[in-house]
């Protein structure tokens, strides 16, 4: 059956014709029936690993390869680097390898999601682990970093871009997106609370031996066996957060564009994305907005969600600025309890800044395919590309916080 909506809209543009009760055209509505919340729930689960393992990595593995792993904080600058880098890099290729892919029985981004996470499982669980070899754990480490981040990209991009096929209606996504990130921002927490509960024991003070040479370290077994339990422990919850989302939504096929579509290839498409103005505008608006104090940004985001439902996007945009009266309260009264009244507002702000941007790359999306009507695909092009760049603002950061401890003559206490 052919889509009608190219022809809606091609009535719609000509002057006059609208107007003429003989050729009224029916005004396009979007099923007003909601989604099941359960459906919804899985589909923010399937988000929770990632989050879980990233928040693990922020807190704790600048901490394990300088004390564990006891390598150069140098090498330690460059695997972090490299990870952060091999990730945004896999981005594009991401949006060009699922741009290319077809529809199977299970959709076109589910087979992604299911088929690299068992491979993203055993990077991360391997990331953590203490090989006997001394003078290549540089290398190894890099490899496995880069491994992980690069197969992460390959979960995120379709699992976001999988917002799009969840329901034709707006205000759905919208709040689907705001389980999505509700969830990960729990995830976020759960990652640094679980993981450092595990590894508490594991940063002891070290005794110092009579046998020992001067600035020798010995490695702890109980440290490197603590560490390996927590690994696990975060890696399994790929399997059994995948095998959730699997059960609970079901991808439906894109109804703004025929079944037999082949789609624009990668470079034209990416070409098209970045020419359109509303994308530029959310991309550079939010690009340099990252995330902080995250246990207000969980408990604030369902009712952000609330008040962007309630009052819509532009006026929830006004949420980000409620931190800067609290911040120069801060910075005119610096004692404590103003610290944590500015860091608790901070956090509601924040989550606003999380949740906006992700609720209107649907919004761009779907204004992109009214004015270009093309073949399935385009949505992962509009999904990497808005992840490669918020990825890239913070692999810079990261890097040069890392080599600074060269500069200043880390050592293991």
């Amino acid at each position: 059956m052919r889509n009608p909506l190219p022809t809606l809209l091609h009535l719609h543009s000509v002057p006059g014709l609208a107007s003429l009760p003989l050729f009224r055209i029916p005004t396009l509505r979007f099923p007003s029936k909601p989604r099941p919340s359960k459906r919804k729930l899985c589909y923010g689960i399937g988000g929770v690993p990632n989050q879980v393992a990233s928040s693990a990595i922020a807190f704790y593995l600048q901490l394990f390869l300088l004390d564990v792993a006891q390598i150069p904080a140098a090498q330690v600058s460059l695997v972090l680097f490299g990870g952060k880098v091999s990730g945004a890099a896999a981005d594009p290729l991401a949006g060009f390898l699922i741009n290319r892919s077809r529809r199977t029985g299970s959709g076109r981004l589910m087979p992604w999601v299911l088929g690299c996470t068992p491979f993203i499982a055993l990077a991360y669980f391997f990331l953590w682990f203490l090989p006997p070899f001394t003078t290549l754990r540089g290398l190894w480490y890099t490899t496995l970093y880069c491994l992980f981040q690069a197969l992460a990209t390959f979960v995120q991009v379709p699992y976001t871009a999988l917002t799009m096929l969840l329901t034709p209606n707006p205000k759905e996504r919208d709040s689907a997106t705001a389980y999505r990130m509700t969830l990960e921002m729990a995830g976020t927490l759960m990652g640094a609370t679980i993981h450092g509960l595990i590894v508490s024991g594991a940063h002891g003070s070290h005794r110092c031996k009579e046998d020992m040479l001067p600035g020798e370290v010995a490695v702890s077994p109980n440290a490197t066996r603590l560490y390996f339990i927590a690994a696990a422990v975060v890696a399994l919850t790929y399997p059994v957060c995948s095998t959730l989302l699997y059960l609970g939504v079901k991808e439906r096929s894109d109804p703004s564009t025929p079944a037999s579509g082949q789609g624009l290839g990668f470079l034209a498409g990416l070409g098209l994305t970045v020419r359109h103005r509303p994308y530029l505008k959310l991309v550079v608006s939010f690009l340099f907005i990252s995330a902080a104090v995250q246990v207000s940004a969980v408990l604030s985001t369902p009712m952000w969600e609330w008040v962007l439902q309630r009052f819509g996007k532009r006026m929830s945009a006004l949420g980000i600025c409620a931190m800067v009266p609290f911040a120069i309260l801060l910075a005119a009264v610096p004692i404590v309890p103003v610290a944590y009244v500015v860091a608790f507002v901070s956090g509601l702000s924040i989550a606003v800044s999380l949740l906006l941007p992700w609720s209107m790359l649907p919004d761009v999306v779907d204004d992109f395919q009214l004015q270009h009507q093309h073949g399935p695909g385009l949505e992962t092009i509009f999904y990497s590309s808005y992840v490669f760049f918020t990825k890239l603002s913070g692999a810079g950061a990261l890097g040069i916080s890392t080599l600074s401890l060269e500069r200043t003559s880390y050592t293991l206490a």
